[in-house]
């Protein structure tokens, strides 16, 4: 049994990393400017770590990085020590999908992609982002891979207003990415995220009736964080009980945004264009 059997109450769709906590909460707007600005921490790091990447560096340099930045901004990293994790970033690079554990024996090649995904806790709430990072030039393919990936999340944020469901999410995601011959990994989903780093609900991508359908209200926050793959949905564990990996040794890219339903849409809290 792997540590996402033993964390997890739904062993087929598990959030990307940790338990939730049972219960929606409706974050207040004191609350939701705390929020912004973990949020925004969070985007701080990601879009300068995509900025120095670069082949020739490690995943344990930009972890180190990444952890600096935080602690520089008043912040704690989120992930280290979350569970037993060792990192303040998951570093997954080509066909790991998550999880990845940041090492020095991981060089950055030219031609690899590279998903970074972090969080912030500030002030007793967490912000949670994710981006794939291409090393140099890669090929035409490993683009258009990256490109719908980052697409099917914003196409299932769009969905996001009060009145809508998860499923609206899920079909929105599900839709833009069917078309293309991708596979939307099954087994991980998205979720709340506020004063715990994972809380309910669980945000799935793609239609589904094993979850239940929640309703979407003013003051929730989700992570919301697809991942797309080039060959098989299907993933396994890694013997270091952490990094997930496609099984046929194919490409995956993710992205991910914590996003506020607002009285009339949204709001994405990580929005790394606002900086």
């Amino acid at each position: 049994m792997n540590i996402f059997a033993k964390l997890f109450s739904q062993p087929v769709m598990k959030p990307l990393f940790g338990q939730r906590n049972r219960g929606i909460e409706i974050k207040s707007e004191p609350e939701i400017e705390i929020m912004r600005t973990s949020g925004k921490i969070v985007a701080t790091v990601l879009k300068e770590i995509a900025e120095i990447a670069e082949p020739g560096m490690t995943t344990a340099d930009l972890d180190a990085y990444a952890e600096q930045r935080i602690r520089q901004m008043g912040a704690t990293p989120s992930f280290k020590g979350y569970h037993g994790f060792p990192a303040s970033i998951c570093a997954s690079v080509n066909h790991q999908v998550v999880h990845g554990i940041p090492s020095r024996k991981q060089v950055l090649k030219l031609g690899d992609l590279l998903k970074v995904d972090t969080g912030a806790y500030y002030q007793g709430y967490h912000g949670d982002s994710c981006i794939t990072i291409p090393m140099g030039k890669i090929p035409d393919s490993t683009q258009k891979l990256m490109e719908v990936a980052e697409q099917a999340l914003y196409e299932g944020i769009k969905q996001v207003k009060p009145g809508n469901s998860l499923l609206d999410i899920a079909g929105g995601i599900e839709d833009y990415v069917r078309p293309h011959d991708y596979k939307i990994v099954e087994n991980y989903t998205g979720h709340g995220v506020g004063r715990n780093l994972h809380e309910e609900p669980a945000v799935f991508h793609f239609r589904t009736d094993a979850l239940p359908n929640v309703k979407l209200r003013p003051g929730m926050t989700l992570a919301i964080e697809p991942i797309i793959n080039a060959g098989s949905k299907v993933t396994r564990v890694l013997p270091d009980q952490w990094t997930v990996v496609t099984v046929d040794n194919t490409l995956s890219a993710q992205f991910e945004h914590t996003v506020l339903v607002t009285q009339d849409g949204y709001e994405i809290l990580t929005d790394r264009t606002l900086l």
